[in-house]
């Protein structure tokens, strides 16, 4: 289907994302039904192919807003990756360095250097640890923290050989985390300072490369059950390492930021 759009693909430590920029307010005439593109253009071999849609628009509150639209059409409120490809979409257009940006978990900032983006996070909220579930034929121990959008995390034995998309689905579709369902982490043993972590996200319904906000959900756990200290340094399926720092204050979490590399990939007409 042919929309008539402008749009920038860009990458975060091998989350890819469709940027359409309407900053400019110039689509707001034509009313683009985002739920029906993302699901048409995410999809991958027969499409542009992504993790998700970000539309940036104007704010009256900050430098931009970001939508952040999934591959099934949903819309969320937050994703670490999705805000790093944008903050560096946004300094590339002149928009700043130092940048301040409206999401559905509230007003995040950012510092673009080059290609490195450094993201102050919302501060995780809701967090329950050593929750007792469910899955299937086995009960496992799991921890929970709201890093902008929901995370399930589950620190395992043997990650690489481990079943993310099976545990993964059965985690995120769990009646405990009804009716929104939950991303789901998995952390796996350090190795030299560098902590390894596969995540299934919703939406996307299957493993991804990386997850800002897991990671950062991962890192925060860690911290909270003494395995860890900031900045913690994780590795993705992608390959590529995140950093997240953060200080803790008894049970609280603050002062977060999510910090990695993210680049634009090309840029055409859908």
């Amino acid at each position: 289907m042919h929309y008539d759009l402008i749009f920038t693909k860009a990458v975060a430590s091998g989350n890819d994302f469709i940027i359409i920029d309407n900053k400019n307010g110039e689509l707001d005439a034509r009313d683009p039904d985002y739920t029906a593109i993302a699901r048409d253009v995410c999809r991958r071999r027969l499409s542009v192919g992504a993790d998700g849609l970000l539309v940036l628009e104007d704010s009256d509150k900050a430098d931009f807003r970001m939508r952040i639209i999934n591959p099934d059409g949903s819309e969320v409120d937050m994703c670490g990756n999705g805000a790093r490809c944008s903050c560096l979409y946004a300094a590339r257009m002149g928009w700043g360095e130092e940048l301040s940006f409206e999401t559905g978990a509230g007003i995040l900032r950012a510092r673009v250097s080059g290609d490195e983006v450094k993201l102050r996070m919302s501060d995780p909220r809701d967090i329950k640890l050593d929750i007792k579930l469910g899955t299937g034929n086995s009960m496992i121990t799991v921890h929970y923290a709201n890093t902008g959008v929901p995370h399930v995390v589950h620190i395992v034995d043997d990650i690489e050989n481990y079943d993310v998309a099976g545990v993964g689905r059965a985690i995120r579709q769990h009646s405990m985390f009804a009716p929104e369902g939950t991303n789901a982490d998995f952390i796996g043993k350090e190795i030299e300072g560098v902590v390894p972590i596969r995540t299934y996200e919703r939406g996307v319904e299957d493993e991804t490369l990386a997850c800002g906000t897991g990671n950062v959900a991962g890192a925060v756990i860690l911290g909270l059950l003494g395995m860890a200290h900031s900045p913690v340094t994780l590795s993705t399926r992608g390959g590529e390492r995140l950093k997240v720092y953060f200080e803790m204050f008894g049970a609280n979490v603050s002062n977060v930021y999510l910090e990695g590399p993210a680049k634009i990939v090309c840029e055409g007409k859908i």
